[in-house]
């Protein structure tokens, strides 16, 4: 395998180019993402103003805000559009502000006033800002659903490789990527990748080539044993010269970005991966915040769940309340809650319809126009109603707001070693595989996204969840 020398020498490169598009949608991103910011800060100040009295703050909290943002780098490459990371660093910046406040106050205003303001401030600004991200995000999501703004992208690597990067990449949704074309290592294996609907436009001396006639303004290479150091460098020199990115596609995948660090050791660059937060402290502010929500919730609720009980109740004969011994945290039982939505014999004749199970792959036991549903046991599945009763499990302790799915004691009996990493959490009322397809989701890729999940909890993901589980309900898909 040869891979061209590239010099560094100086070039001209035309506004059309990959590049010069790419920048500058991403300016404009950036420029729309800073006046949100402003905005955020001078609205939170007008707020203060009202009820405080005082002009001041409005004119330091929006200049102060922008620098907390850049400070903790919400508006670099890096993080634009990506939903999760992009707000921990907003909110990050905004636990820093207080602090910023604090130090002026000491070095330049000696106004008290001035600094109550300005931590009174900052909570208003965080939620208006996170809000205001939240549209923009999902605004560039539509222009890269219709195909705008997006990165055209060349891979490179072994077709193995690429199948799988392409296969989690159309699973998990919009996304920026755009794959134009692959340079494969092994093209007698073309065919496979050609089954994906992709071009393969050569091997991996064809890079340089292929970047210019596909216009690709990154390249994403993934693991080979043929790319020792001196390729890599080859390569990533390469991609330079044509003005396109240049991604390393790491072995692991599923990894959240802020579990990764680069940790330079004598001159490498080593990537760091940070363990996974599962102890009991680590764990305290997601128990306190399932129990107060669940708690809040139930209360809530508490008149539209009654109604059910009777309807259910009226619909068929048996319980409003069904009761299955399910599988917790650490491989302990306990029993969950659902509002009946089956006839009472459905355990029993649930082997007379085992050659209906729609997850035939897996341990899950699925069947779509499942006859022992009764009527109104099909309504509240759908908008996953029958699920309420759960929120008991969470106020107890046995569930979590957001986890992997409760399994049952039979299917735990058939877990891989690897698959029951997902009792190191608690189960969940919803999850990763719920608004990302539900009971239309394979085995295997369930099995992907809680173990995802799992490694890469934080407070954040969970809120991130709560609020996509809105959508999905409504929708219902793979709701059966």
């Amino acid at each position: 395998m040869t891979i061209e020398h590239v010099t560094h020498e100086l070039r001209v490169v035309e506004h059309r180019s990959p590049e010069a598009r790419r920048r500058r949608w991403e300016r404009k991103y950036r420029i729309v993402l800073l006046v949100a910011d402003g905005l955020a800060a001078a609205v939170a100040a007008l707020v203060i103003h009202g009820t405080y009295g005082r002009w001041a703050v409005a004119l330091v909290l929006p200049p102060t805000w922008i620098v907390a943002m850049c400070v903790h780098r919400s508006y670099d490459r890096s993080a634009l559009g990506l939903g999760t990371e992009e707000y921990r660093r907003v909110l990050r910046g905004a636990v820093a502000l207080p602090a910023l406040a604090a130090g002026a106050y000491w070095l330049f205003a000696y106004d008290s006033g001035l600094m109550h303001d300005i931590m009174m401030a900052t909570a208003p600004a965080a939620v208006i800002a996170l809000l205001g991200r939240y549209v923009l995000r999902r605004r560039l999501h539509r222009r890269w659903a219709r195909g705008h703004d997006r990165s055209t992208t060349l891979l490179v690597g072994p077709s193995r490789g690429v199948a799988e990067l392409v296969t989690v990449l159309r699973r998990s949704g919009v996304q920026e990527l755009q794959v134009a074309g692959v340079c494969l290592t092994d093209p007698e294996n073309a065919s496979a990748i050609r089954k994906l609907e992709l071009p393969v436009c050569g091997g991996v001396g064809d890079m340089s080539e292929v970047i210019r006639a596909t216009g690709s303004s990154t390249v994403v290479v993934l693991p080979a044993p043929d790319f020792d150091a001196t390729v890599l460098r080859r390569m990533s020199w390469t991609a330079a010269v044509q003005g396109a990115d240049f991604l390393l596609a790491p072995m692991l995948a599923d990894v959240a970005a802020s579990r990764l660090a680069a940790r330079p050791t004598n001159g490498v660059p080593l990537l760091y991966i940070q363990a996974p937060t599962l102890s009991r402290i680590a764990r305290l502010p997601k128990e306190l915040l399932d129990r107060t929500l669940a708690a809040a919730l139930l209360l809530v609720l508490a008149p539209i769940m009654l109604l059910i009980v009777l309807i259910v109740r009226l619909d068929s004969s048996g319980p409003a309340l069904f009761r299955q011994r399910r599988v917790g945290r650490y491989g302990d039982h306990f029993t969950m809650l659902k509002f009946r939505t089956m006839r009472h014999d459905a355990e029993e004749r649930r082997a007379d319809l085992a050659h209906l199970n729609q997850n035939s792959d897996g341990l899950l036991f699925k069947v779509k126009q499942d006859p022992r549903i009764t009527r109104v046991g099909m309504a509240l599945r759908q908008y996953s109603l029958d699920e309420l009763p759960q929120l008991i499990n969470v106020v107890t302790g046995h569930m979590s707001l957001v986890g992997p799915r409760p399994p049952l004691p039979e299917e735990v009996d058939e877990y891989t070693p690897e698959v029951k990493r997902r009792l190191l959490v608690k189960p969940g009322l919803t999850g990763l595989w719920q608004v990302s397809g539900r009971s239309d989701l394979p085995w295997d890729e369930a099995v992907r996204l809680d173990l995802g999940y799992v490694d890469n909890w934080s407070v954040s993901l969970d809120l991130l969840i709560l609020l996509r589980t809105g959508s999905a309900v409504v929708r219902g898909t793979g709701a059966y």
